[in-house]
């Protein structure tokens, strides 16, 4: 492949990706890997050769920065997205306009190829403000670039993910798990595997207009996401059901504190199943085979195992 050839990814620096980048380095692309904070993408650099990977200041709130890192790119990857508001609004600011502004100038500076990382759930009906945004982004990017190709993972597992990891930790802490809205389904996805998707797609002229739901193989509910937890840190916690009204109270403190362990609005989306709708095509459509969540998870739920990772 004509190393010349250049890939801006956006949100590079975030948990999937790392690896999305690392993909494209792999297969040629010069990579600029666009963010906010370029000295916490510095440690991307190595995943290439040198000059092969390009930390680059370009906020999606910033078009003219925009601007600069998709002008000359043969393809383009929006992957920022965020799980909870600092700032009332922060959703649309970011899931509808800044993807609206990503496709947008991605058209105008005629690049080849945009893969847009939405999520499943996205709806711009929904009465969450996350999957609403979701949703309106996927419809400005499509207005703006109808070629564009829409990814919508389910929760997304690896080494650095959020969920394996919070409730990993939260089991070595407290006493009990708590349990909210247990019966809801998940299909969590490995990030390998939404990364190998996103060079799927950039390389099959079939997947431009296309939207793919991206789940593993497994479908469990929340509270066998929990048991799997206990099993694998080896701590046993008790399971707490928590009640509806009672999480409503909690999601009200602690969308307020640091960190927003819980809001408000992702108990809306804990009311919803979070799996691939029937006949949508996802992962095997692109020739990728699923990764179960027991190849995986076991590897990096050790260390919060009684004595650390070798036990």
């Amino acid at each position: 492949m004509d190393t010349r050839r250049i890939a801006t990814v956006f949100g590079a620096s975030g948990f999937i990706g790392r690896y999305v980048v690392k993909r494209l380095a792999d297969a040629g692309y010069v990579v600029r890997a666009a963010m906010r904070n370029t000295e916490a993408g510095a440690f991307l650099r190595p995943l290439g050769s040198v000059g092969q990977i390009v930390p680059l200041y370009a906020p999606l709130d910033h078009e003219a920065a925009v601007h600069r890192a998709v002008e000359g790119a043969d393809v383009v990857i929006n992957l920022v997205g965020i799980l909870a508001e600092r700032r009332r609004g922060d959703f649309d600011r970011i899931q509808h306009v800044g993807a609206a502004t990503v496709a947008r100038l991605s058209a105008s500076c005629g690049v080849r190829v945009l893969v847009q990382i939405s999520a499943i759930g996205a709806d711009s009906s929904s009465a969450s403000f996350y999957a609403r945004s979701k949703g309106m982004g996927e419809a400005a990017v499509r207005a703006a670039f109808p070629a564009a190709t829409i990814l919508r993972p389910s929760i997304v597992f690896g080494a650095e993910d959020q969920f394996f990891n919070r409730f990993g930790s939260m089991a070595v802490m407290s006493p009990v798990l708590p349990v909210i809205e247990g019966a809801t389904r998940f299909q969590p996805v490995f990030v390998g595997d939404v990364a190998a998707a996103v060079i799927a797609v950039i390389d099959d002229p079939a997947a431009a207009g296309r939207t793919y739901e991206l789940g593993g193989p497994d479908i469990e509910s929340f509270r066998d996401l929990m048991i799997y937890i206990n099993t694998e840190t080896g701590r046993h916690r008790t399971l707490m059901a928590v009640p509806r009204w009672l999480a409503n109270i909690q999601a009200a403190v602690l969308e307020h504190l640091p960190g927003k362990l819980l809001t408000s609005d992702q108990l809306m989306l804990l009311r919803r199943d979070n799996v691939v709708a029937e006949g949508m095509p996802g992962l095997e459509a692109l020739g990728i085979t699923p990764t179960p969540i027991r190849l995986v998870v076991p590897s990096y739920l050790r260390r919060y195992r009684p004595g650390g990772k070798n036990k």
